[in-house]
């Protein structure tokens, strides 16, 4: 009934679909299976794309040939760029999306898709022979043979959905949860935990007093995720902001002693930085008020979704408290909150491909990692799909390195400190912020994907090679350009900046403070007669690229010095209980993580400068 497939992804979420993707665009021929057709790409959760370091993760992807920001362009229904106070390191950006819309356009591409197959069914198991994956189990009992195969399950493996005392299986509202994976697992030796993540209620928002609310617009010009011809948004639906009051706390309290929160049943770890509303006003008594982001579903529809009330109190304390919020007074809720317990298996267990170190050719992508957020786990399946191609074709893995990518440092985050609590991805975990920046991951990453043969990426790396000529044209005419002190000194003192009492270079100009192009295109026309041959987002990155010259080169010189020792390969047989040498708990956790270079080594907790140094030498080095 089937062929041998070359992979197989089970699960048609946000990583499964990425995974499918990127193994198809390689030109393996990819089985996608889903329990249901219908929520492919299914916005979970918040219906929005990108924010703080999550947005980096969507050009990212972009970059390297997936299509998250593509379909996220598509259809986005308000954009803004955060962190435009901070330095451009900061900025990410971040879009609202129409929900029903974002599923149909992940669909539409995966159904034009000649290598990709769909399957609609449970997948109950994996088949394994000679400890490595060679297919999938259907609750049908039908055998679906692959080369590779990979799990992308999120939130439905043995998912448990908890509204106050009440709780039901299911990995989604509405939906079943997948049984039997976890359990042949477990038997092949894999750690299994539980972690717990929620949603806030659905509001109709024909109930809400809008004047009542604070309104939080997209940007006047807005920009867009994917570096290809992908659509300029037009016009946008505002985002409101309301806030909770000592009152709504009060009421919320009152569900305290029915809450599977504070009642022991829920097991699971929560995510640290999206509490629940009931977790928020236990950890920070001392506040009287929280932020609550009330945000369209999309479109053509009222659906509201209240970011910041996620909540699993029962349902009528939660509209009950919802009512006592400024604006909500007359809310009508579609329904309520809720949270879901599912299984997770501990990512040290994985390789830097994200292949299991158990079973070969098995590749675990998303949510089943221990991450939360649709971005996160499309990188996952992204760098997943990539590798299971290249491995059924006995090629060298596709690994991203700390200084490459946010992709590269969640990967690296993850195999090789583990992860307690839902992970989720912030610049501060990236040490090489300022090369990592949102503006230019296709000039970081889609060379790489050009090299890899990615479907596409010839086409995208015009535009990435008119994009450095455009860099070094604008760089070159910065340092060449002499600016006189009548030309630039009423600017210059607009700005509180010190006037110039000599003729300058215009890149030296440029290092000051609050001194940007967009300002000195307004009082030098040679300036703004040449810039206008380039894009803006082409002058915008020459721009970074010239303030921040130095950083920039400090930051590349640091991450050259670490990635020496990534070039440093570990012997995959070394027993490290031998090495004497080395601390106690070095040996432990290198005989358990296994890294593959002294590099990796070094980023594991417990193991010390001085653990290093005795691997190098150990290494001849």
């Amino acid at each position: 009934m089937f062929p041998e497939y070359d992979v197989i992804v089970v699960g048609a979420g946000h990583s499964g679909c990425e995974a499918a993707v990127a193994a198809a665009n390689l030109g393996s021929k990819v089985m996608l299976a889903t329990m249901n057709m219908n929520t492919i790409a299914q916005m979970s959760c918040n219906p929005a794309m990108g924010g703080v370091a999550k947005g980096q993760i969507v050009r990212e992807i972009d970059a390297l040939g997936g299509y998250s920001g593509i379909v996220t362009d598509h259809t986005m229904v308000q954009f803004r760029m955060l962190n435009r106070s901070k330095g451009p390191a900061m900025w990410s950006p971040r879009a609202q999306s129409d929900r029903m819309l974002f599923a149909a356009k992940w669909r539409e591409l995966l159904e034009q898709h000649p290598n990709i197959d769909f399957w609609q069914e449970m997948v109950t198991g994996i088949m394994v022979k000679d400890g490595r994956a060679t297919g999938v189990r259907t609750s049908l009992g039908l055998e679906i043979p692959a080369k590779a195969v990979i799990l992308t399950n999120g939130t439905f493996l043995n998912g448990i959905i908890h509204i106050g005392e009440k709780q039901f299986g299911g990995g989604r509202a509405g939906e079943r949860a997948s049984k039997g994976i976890t359990e042949q697992l477990v038997e092949l030796g894999f750690e299994a935990g539980r972690m717990k993540t929620g949603t806030p209620p659905r509001l109709d928002g024909r109930s809400i007093d809008w004047s009542q609310l604070e309104e939080q617009p997209g940007d006047e010009d807005p920009g867009k995720f994917s570096y290809t011809d992908t659509p300029t948004l037009r016009k946008q639906r505002p985002c409101h902001i309301a806030y909770t009051s000592q009152e709504v706390h009060d009421t919320l309290k009152e569900g305290f002693d029915r809450s599977p929160m504070f009642n022991g049943r829920i097991q699971g770890l929560g995510p640290r930085y999206c509490p629940s509303i009931e977790d928020k006003i236990d950890r920070f008594a001392d506040r009287d008020r929280h932020q609550l982001f009330v945000e369209p579903e999309g479109w053509n529809t009222v659906e509201i979704y209240v970011n910041g009330f996620s909540s699993s109190l029962p349902e009528d304390v939660q509209y009950k408290a919802l009512r006592k919020i400024r604006g909500f007074e007359n809310a009508k809720m579609f329904r309520p909150g809720y949270a879901i317990e599912y299984d997770f298996f501990q990512p040290t267990q994985l390789k830097l491909t994200l292949e299991t170190k158990l079973v070969d050719r098995l590749y675990f992508a998303g949510q089943i990692n221990g991450t939360t957020g649709y971005e996160e786990a499309g990188c996952q399946g992204l760098i997943a799909g990539i590798n299971a191609h290249l491995s059924i074709r006995e090629e060298a893995p596709f690994v991203l390195r700390r200084s490459d990518g946010y992709i590269g440092v969640l990967i690296d985050d993850l195999v090789n400190k583990g992860t307690k609590e839902p992970y989720r991805m912030f610049t501060s975990r990236a040490e090489y912020r300022i090369l990592l920046r949102q503006d230019n991951a296709d000039l970081r990453l889609t060379p790489l994907a050009q090299e890899l043969g990615i479907q596409g990426a010839e086409e995208r790396m015009q535009r990435v090679l008119a994009k450095q000529e455009a860099g070094e044209a604008i760089s070159k005419f910065a340092r060449k350009l002499s600016v006189e002190p009548g030309e630039v000194n009423r600017y210059l003192d607009s700005l509180g900046s010190q006037p110039l009492s000599q003729k300058v270079k215009l890149h030296s100009l440029l290092l000051r403070p609050h001194v940007d192009i967009a300002g000195l295109r307004t009082v030098l026309p040679a300036l703004d007669e040449f810039l206008g041959n380039y894009e803006p987002e082409f002058i915008e990155t020459a721009e970074t690229d010239m303030k921040y010259e130095g950083y920039i080169e400090r930051e590349r010189e640091r991450a050259d010095k670490m990635n020496r020792l990534e070039n440093v390969r570990l012997f995959d047989n070394l027993d490290y209980q031998q090495l004497t040498s080395l601390s106690k708990e070095a040996r432990e956790k290198l005989s358990q993580i296994r890294p593959e270079t002294v590099g990796q080594a070094s980023r594991i907790s417990g193991v010390s400068p001085a653990d290093i140094s005795v691997l190098l030498v150990h290494m001849g080095r």
